[in-house]
């Protein structure tokens, strides 16, 4: 009997893909990639994958090397894709590949399953990683293979294949959304969210936050300490990577930080309408912000800053394992290395604000930055009759244009 590796969530789709694999002759393994999923129950998703017949169900906990190695790697580029999505799905994407390959090797598995759909980013996420890694991989993909979509051809037939089984899903047909979880966010899509005259922040049941309205009325204080770019304590506590994450998840979840409702372009062409939920990595993108502010030459953020959408491109669109992204984490680590120091934030009904920064390698002066008066001499010394020749040579080019193309005014 051929046998294939499933990542395998207990969600809908992978549940119903459990089945089918079955169906279709599979001995299946199933693997749960533990990413700090905060609203689901492990034992009981690995119970639900041995009870319907998978040969062997395993959590496997990357929650650390994820916010670590992946997280914090974005977050040092302050990868945003357009602009607003901190890529918390597409972060854990790799990972899971890697994860599902390894275990694949370890029982002799001759395929890798995921559930995916033909229409989404994941499915790239997924096959390019995992081809990345093992070229000779063997992909099964469900949702792009004809005979799978007849048995399926949307959610609502997988909702009722589940209740034929006795599978227990969040799914319902009221409330279809497909969510994606882990420890760094939740994404919600589907279902009436496809509207764009609904309201995504009143329709989703939040797993991470309250809304801003239900809030504290009072301000919150919350201060973040980073080494080489690196956020290593909050409040003053030192913790690991993921203790990070979970104190900020805590604390930024209940003054309603870190909301969006986007519609996005997908890697496959098509826009799609997108409810997220990130309390912790709005909070450290904010702070790694407002330090590099102090930290980072104006050349050296410009150049970061330029370069950030390509970052943000390579793991949205699933090139995380790609000689392009190994060469630009080198540059960012780089760059990094000044961004050290302590910044505290006040948090207030969903807003962020700073309060107080400070970093050993500030290049901020208050005596050259000042206003007022300064005595400031030496090497650092700001003579405001120097400003006069910098901006002679500034604007040669554009006086000699104007002599010889004169603009109207």
């Amino acid at each position: 009997m051929p046998s294939c590796v499933l990542a395998y969530s207990g969600g809908l789709d992978t549940s119903v893909i459990l089945g089918w694999l079955q169906d279709e002759g599979y001995e299946v393994h199933a693997v749960y990639v533990d990413l700090g999923q905060p609203c689901e129950d492990r034992e009981e998703i690995l119970k639900k994958a041995t009870d319907f017949g998978a040969k062997s169900a395993r959590i496997v906990d990357v929650q650390e090397e994820m916010c670590r190695e992946y997280a914090f790697s974005a977050l040092k580029w302050q990868a945003r894709y357009e602009g607003i999505y901190l890529l918390g799905t597409a972060i854990a994407r790799p990972i899971i590949s890697k994860v599902c390959l390894q275990v694949a090797r370890e029982v002799g598995a001759e395929a890798y399953v995921h559930g995916a759909t033909g229409k989404g980013n994941d499915q790239c996420r997924f096959q390019l990683a995992a081809e990345a890694l093992d070229p000779h991989v063997k992909i099964i993909a469900p949702w792009r293979m004809e005979s799978f979509r007849k048995l399926f051809p949307g959610r609502t037939e997988m909702i009722d294949y589940c209740d034929h089984k006795r599978i227990t899903v969040k799914a319902t047909a009221s409330k279809p959304f497909s969510s994606d979880e882990n420890c760094l966010h939740i994404s919600y899509e589907a279902g009436v969210l496809e509207d764009l005259q609904v309201n995504g922040v009143e329709v989703v049941d939040f797993g991470m936050t309250v809304s801003p309205q239900e809030a504290p009325d009072a301000q919150e204080e919350v201060t973040i300490t980073y080494e080489a770019g690196v956020p290593v304590a909050v409040n003053g506590q030192k913790e690991s990577a993921l203790g990070i994450v979970k104190a900020l998840n805590e604390i930024g979840g209940r003054n309603g930080v870190g909301r969006i409702d986007i519609v996005e372009n997908r890697f496959v062409g098509m826009k799609s309408r997108g409810v997220y939920e990130a309390p912790g990595m709005t909070l450290l993108y904010e702070s790694h912000r407002y330090l590099e502010q102090l930290t980072l030459d104006r050349d050296l953020v410009h150049l970061r800053d330029r370069l950030s959408p390509e970052v943000a491109e390579l793991i949205y669109y699933g090139f995380w394992y790609s000689t392009k992204m190994d060469s630009l984490q080198a540059f960012i680590d780089e760059a990094q290395k000044p961004v050290t120091g302590e910044v505290t934030l006040s948090l207030y009904k969903g807003n962020v604000g700073v309060l107080r920064r400070q970093s050993p390698n500030s290049l901020y002066d208050e005596e050259i930055a000042t206003m007022e008066g300064s005595d400031v001499e030496g090497v650092s010394a700001y003579n405001q009759d120097d400003a006069t020749g910098f901006l002679r040579i500034q604007g040669l080019p554009g006086r000699v244009q104007g002599l010889t193309n004169p603009r109207k005014y």
